[in-house]
């Protein structure tokens, strides 16, 4: 699979691309300004403890106090709060763990008045951004990641991804990172690690203390909040957490952006510098990669596939609800057959809608009925294949008796929701009409549909002038590459009395050729 990321910086913000194949699998949006960012470590102060909730809110700058829950605390909280008291009143002079003595793991069924007190400084990392009218969440399971592995800081355990081939390798990278890795420090090896040289790793696990360094100088004498480590920008963490064999191009539009992700490369991945450019053409860059048109097409409440078939997608308080339908039949198949196929299709493009659109919590899935118990696992099968490639940790339970599939899936930002529809133009400004920039995709859908059901059917396309002129201009024009794709020419009449985007299909007989569900 070929991987791309696309990396278009504006005045105050930055747009990110991940392209699978071409294909737009992942957006996010960062703002220049954005103080608090999954991954952040602080030095907090406990503000006040809530016992009922069995969780404390921490004073580390945003205006909506950050929230720790008991369960975010982790096993490691002794060691945390120990380690920051001793830094902060200045008790220990390196930021080295080898004489530090861990204290025993904290119960897990415990209480959060009984570990914490109020106004004591305590290191955290931001969890979850904020999200809506909530403050960040946070956690006390201190993690620093790198290219190839993980530092967990007041532990000794070795852990590999089991996403690494064979048990051979994995024992392998155990063995090396067990020899390198610094005292009272744990690892988790990442799946990029997988073939690695010790050199390489060692690099990396060299890279990550002296991160740990920082946090130490920041954390010295700290009398109120502040950070001590920030995450990387998102275009650089992006590219570290999805960066392997497979990324072929790197692609930005800013000289200063592009000369902070070629420091990086040439630090952890020399090779992958010639997969780096700088756009510098006239043309936007999201149009020269046909993003701004899958960012049309796929958001908005309902997207569109292929086939014809469409997701319907609502957000209520408590979860996400996916309805997945049909859409025109055209193709004469049995229904248990048409089912699965558009269940199937259904399922890659729910996969990749919960990862383009950062939907998390609860998500249920309404698919098209089906009897047949082997196409019912079939489907759930398809299901965590696709979602396989996500990188947010997610659970996918089996249909139910009512044929709805559940998903959770975790969610550390707030969801993107972008705004597709447009000013309609014949109106006085306050209609509005569906993306101007795929009414050529649709009416082409649509054509394709028509000339399988029927191949033989003679029909002509009604629509506006201005779509008329757009679909014959160039060469070679709209209509001339429908020829060649499908050998059929297709006869397009005006009529001044469309709306822009109103189109219809009439046969040799002037009837009408309706694609209703």
């Amino acid at each position: 699979m070929e991987k791309e990321l696309v990396i278009n910086s504006r005045d105050n913000s930055v747009d990110i691309a991940l392209l699978e194949n071409s294909r737009l699998v992942e957006l996010h949006q960062e703002e220049l300004d954005q103080a608090f960012n999954v991954g952040d470590i602080f030095i907090g102060f406990v503000k006040r403890l809530m016992p009922g909730l069995n969780a404390a809110f921490i004073e580390i700058g945003h205006p909506k106090d950050a929230f720790l829950h008991y369960t975010d605390c982790g096993p490691k909280l002794s060691s945390v709060l120990k380690y920051t008291d001793q830094v902060v009143k200045k008790k220990v002079n390196t930021s080295k763990l080898t004489n530090f003595i861990i204290p025993p793991e904290m119960d897990k069924n415990g209480r959060i008045d009984q570990a914490l007190k109020s106004r004591q400084p305590i290191m955290v990392q931001v969890l979850k951004e904020p999200i809506s009218t909530k403050g960040p969440r946070l956690t006390c399971e201190i993690t620093i990641p790198g290219r190839f592995v993980v530092l967990t800081p007041f532990s000794n355990v070795v852990a590999v991804s089991k996403k690494i081939g064979t048990a051979d390798e994995r024992q392998r990278l155990k063995t090396l990172v067990e020899s390198i890795k610094p005292k009272n420090f744990g690892v988790i090896v990442r799946t990029a690690a997988e073939g690695k040289r010790v050199a390489e790793l060692h690099e990396d696990i060299s890279q990550l203390s002296h991160k740990w360094n920082e946090v130490f100088k920041k954390m010295q004498g700290a009398k109120k909040y502040k950070k001590v480590l920030s995450e990387l920008d998102k275009s650089v963490s992006m590219l570290r957490d999805v960066m392997n064999d497979s990324f072929n191009r790197i692609v930005v539009n800013d000289a200063e952006m592009h000369a902070n992700i070629k420091h990086y490369l040439g630090g952890v991945a020399k090779e992958k510098l010639k997969i780096l450019n700088l756009h510098k053409g006239r043309r936007p860059l999201f149009d020269q990669y046909g993003i701004s048109r899958q960012i049309k097409a796929s958001f908005g409440k309902a997207p569109t596939m292929k086939s014809g078939a469409y997701l319907v997608i609502e957000h209520t308080e408590a979860m996400h609800v996916i309805d997945v339908n049909s859409g025109p039949k055209m193709k004469k198949t049995d229904q248990e057959t048409s089912s699965i196929a558009v269940n199937l299709e259904a399922a890659e493009e729910i996969a990749r809608q919960l990862r383009l659109r950062d939907l998390g919590g609860l998500i249920i899935i309404d698919f098209i009925d089906m009897r047949n118990p082997e196409n019912k696992s079939k489907l759930v099968k398809a299901m965590k294949k696709f979602m396989s490639l996500d990188r947010a940790q997610h659970t996918i339970l089996p249909l139910s008796k009512f044929g709805l599939m559940q998903i959770t899936r975790q969610r550390t930002r707030p969801e993107i929701n972008i705004n597709t529809s447009e000013k309609c133009p014949s109106c006085d400004g306050t209609g509005v009409v569906s993306p101007t920039i795929l009414i050529t995709d649709d009416i082409e859908r649509k054509a394709k549909l028509i000339i399988d059901s029927a191949p033989k059917t003679k029909f002509v396309l009604h629509a506006h002038p201005f779509i008329n002129t757009y679909l014959k201009s160039g060469f070679p024009s709209i209509r001339m590459k429908w020829f060649q794709k499908w050998g059929k020419w297709i006869k397009i009449q005006s009529d001044m009395t469309y709306g822009v985007n109103e189109y219809r299909f009439f046969d040799e007989n002037q009837d009408e050729i309706r694609m209703d569900s």
